[in-house]
């Protein structure tokens, strides 16, 4: 979206750049909160539930096959292995939150990795229509929070700062970022369930846009969940207020400085470190969504002062893992398309199911 949004600009300035990353975001939001309401009223369908086991079996396979291609780009040097794995082990047994390994990880690139500043060249876009659009967005992202603060809606306020968070440490795109999702919706404030979760990314891989969406979902079935439909099409609306705002102000912000920016040796090894991150935390999440689709429960046992969670072996979900097993020959051998895969082995998920 992001980079819709600075191509936008580099094209036709603040006008190009809001109608490039508003046209990217817009179709994918109408079909999202239509998906999210269809979800709720025949959700626990018998043939849905079934459906959503081949949908959920799927998903395993994109956030691995999108690990794989990241890393291949991204882990190219001893020591970006070593970030990737130490930010692995601190979500998955440390479980500590995802804006702390980013943190963590650009100091460590900062201080450790060589680097990689671009030269600096002239950029001969205005400057001053961007820094006006950007206090513009500024507000605009603030005047929510202030709003709900002085209405005393604990709910909505807690949506506006979750998914404000989210903005500002979405380093990685959008599977770096369904950790800190996992950690803060389902895990702290019970939002909705980790199955909930799986289905949400699984109807935002089917939507046009971005698959950031995906928050988007999970704001709308928040506020289903805690008052009905009106408040699920508020919370839905805010979710993307706050989520995609910050974009905007971002692109516009540091778009005109980009290059300058990019020459600064030690910037370019803080964002090369937390690049480095993103591989494990990614990683995580792949663990994360591949326990939870083929097991049925998970276990805990505590390890010195951590709490480690384990599958139950007994609880294998044979016909998820063979529905992975199929999704995944059908990426890597015959190179299908997802949006061809993911209804193909819904359709096979339910004629097994019912058969």
């Amino acid at each position: 979206m992001q980079l819709a949004t600075y191509l936008g600009w580099r094209l036709h300035g603040v006008r190009g750049g809001l109608i490039g990353g508003s046209l990217f975001i817009l179709p994918g939001a109408l079909v999202i909160f239509i998906l999210a309401l269809a979800y709720v009223k025949f959700g626990q369908n018998p043939w849905s539930v079934a459906a959503f086991t081949g949908i959920k079996a799927c998903v395993v396979v994109i956030v691995v096959q999108a690990l794989i291609k990241i890393s291949k780009r991204t882990l190219r040097t001893p020591m970006a292995w070593a970030i990737a794995t130490a930010s692995f082990g601190a979500i998955t047994i440390g479980d500590i939150s995802y804006p702390w390994v980013v943190l963590g990880a650009g100091i460590w690139g900062m201080l450790m990795l060589p680097g990689e500043a671009h030269p600096p060249q002239v950029d001969e876009h205005n400057q001053s229509s961007t820094l006006t659009i950007s206090a513009f967005l500024a507000v605009a992202w603030a005047t929510p929070l202030a709003l709900l603060w002085l209405l005393r809606d604990t709910f909505l306020t807690k949506i506006v700062l979750v998914f404000s968070t989210l903005a500002v440490v979405t380093f990685g795109g959008a599977y770096a970022v369904l950790n800190y999702l996992g950690q803060t919706a389902v895990a702290e404030l019970k939002w909705l369930t980790a199955p909930q979760m799986i289905d949400a990314l699984g109807l935002a891989e089917t939507t046009p846009g971005p698959l950031i969406l995906v928050t988007q979902f999970v704001g709308f079935l928040a506020g289903y969940q805690a008052g009905g439909l009106s408040l699920a099409l508020l919370a839905g609306l805010l979710t993307l207020w706050v989520t995609f705002i910050p974009c905007f102000l971002w692109i516009f912000l540091f778009a005109p400085r980009l290059e300058q920016l990019m020459s600064v040796a030690w910037l370019a090894r803080t964002l090369a470190g937390i690049t480095a991150a993103v591989v494990g935390v990614i990683a995580s999440v792949s663990v994360w969504f591949a326990s939870r689709t083929w097991f049925k429960v998970q276990s805990s046992f505590t390890l010195g002062t951590l709490d480690v969670n384990l599958p139950q072996w007994q609880t294998l979900d044979g016909l998820a893992l063979c529905l992975s097993a199929i999704a995944s020959a059908l990426v890597i051998w015959w190179k299908w398309d997802i949006l061809w895969i993911l209804p193909a082995v819904a359709f096979l998920s339910v004629a097994v199911s019912f058969a």
